[in-house]
C-alpha cells in the first residue's frame, strides 16, 4: 500500500510538472518537462540520500565507534523485522534526527550529537523508532521526491512568469493571464501537497514508534524536549527548507513563528503529543 502511495505521488507530480511545461511552451515544453520529470524521479530515487547526508556532514558509525547507538538501532530493527540501516551521527549540537534512503534495504538513520546529549536512553530509542517507522512506510523516498518536484515546479513557474511578462501574444503562445495564474498558484499547490504529505506521515511515524516501543510516553518526552529547545531559537547548521520535512521536528520551528498551519511541514507538537496520549491510553488502558 505504501509503495502504491509513493508511485501515485510520483505520477501525480509528474503530470503536474508536464502540465506546467505545456502551459509555458506548448507541446515542446510538455516533452521537455516530461523528460525532466523522468530525470528528476531517477535522480531522487538514487541520490537524494547521499546529497542530504553530505549537506549535514553526517558521519557513518558502527558497533566499534558508537556501540550504544548502533546496538539500539539493531534491537529496534530486529523487533520491527527491518534490515539493519546505516547509522550516522551529525556533528551539530542542535538536537534532531532524520531517516533517508530509497527503501528499507538502503536506509540511513541519522541523529545529531545534540540529540544524544539532550535525551536519555529511552527517549533516544523512541526517536529512533519514529525514524524507523518512516523507513518501514517508505516515507523517506516519498518526502525526497515531493521536495525535489516542489522545487522543480517552482522553477517552471518562474519561466511561466517571465513568459507572461515578456512573451508576445499570438496564436502559438499561451495566454499571459493563464501563465501568471500558473506562476502564482502551481508552486503554492505543490508546496501544500508536499507539506500535507509530510504532516500526515509524521502522525503515522509517531504511532509506529509507540507501537514499536510499547509506549508513547518516551516519544512524548522527547518531542517536548525538542520543541522546548527549538523555541529557544536554536537552529541546525546547514538547515534548508527543501529538507526540513525529513527531520523529526522542523529545524526552522524556533525561528519561523505564527505561520499558517497549511504551510507547516510538521503537525504542531501539541497535536502530536495529544495523538500519542490517545495511542498510549489504548496500549496501556
Amino acid at each position: 500500500m505504501e509503495i502504491f502511495k509513493t508511485t501515485f505521488l510520483m505520477v501525480g507530480l509528474m503530470l503536474l510538472f508536464v502540465f506546467v511545461g505545456y502551459a509555458v511552451a506548448g507541446t515542446g515544453g510538455m516533452v521537455i518537462a516530461f523528460l525532466m520529470a523522468c530525470g528528476i524521479n531517477l535522480y531522487s530515487y538514487f541520490f537524494s540520500d547521499k546529497i542530504v547526508l553530505k549537506r549535514y556532514n553526517a558521519i557513518m558509525v558502527d558497533r566499534n565507534s558508537a556501540s550504544g547507538l548502533f546496538e539500539m538501532v539493531e534491537r529496534l530493527t530486529q523487533k520491527a523485522n527491518l534490515p539493519m540501516p546505516k547509522v550516522c551521527i551529525i556533528p551539530d549540537k542542535t538536537p534532531n534526527a532524520f531517516a533517508t534512503g530509497r527503501n528499507p534495504n538502503n536506509a540511513v538513520v541519522a541523529v545529531t550529537e545534540g540529540l544524544l546529549d539532550l535525551m536519555n536512553e529511552k527517549e533516544v530509542e523512541a526517536v529512533l523508532a519514529h525514524e524507523l517507522s518512516h523507513v518501514r512506510h517508505y516515507d523517506i523516498l516519498t518526502g525526497s521526491i515531493a521536495a525535489v518536484f516542489a522545487g522543480a515546479i517552482a522553477m517552471l513557474a518562474n519561466f511561466a512568469q517571465f513568459g507572461a511578462m515578456f512573451g508576445e501574444r499570438d496564436s502559438n503562445r499561451s495566454n499571459p493571464i493563464v501563465l501568471l495564474i500558473i506562476a502564482i498558484v502551481v508552486p503554492i499547490v505543490a508546496s501544500i501537497i508536499q507539506m500535507s504529505i509530510s504532516r500526515s506521515r509524521e502522525f503515522e511515524a509517531d504511532r509506529g514508534a509507540a507501537l514499536l516501543t510499547g509506549s508513547g510516553k518516551w516519544l512524548i518526552s522527547a518531542l517536548s524536549k525538542l520543541d522546548s529547545y527549538a523555541r529557544g531559537g536554536h537552529m541546525l547548521k546547514n538547515a534548508s527548507e527543501s529538507s526540513a520535512h525529513m527531520f523529526i521536528i522542523n529545524p526552522f520551528s524556533g525561528v519561523t513563528k505564527n505561520f499558517s498551519s497549511l504551510f507547516r511541514t510538521h503537525p504542531s507538537t501539541e497535536d502530536r503529543i495529544k495523538a500519542l496520549k490517545e495511542i498510549d491510553a489504548r496500549l496501556n488502558g
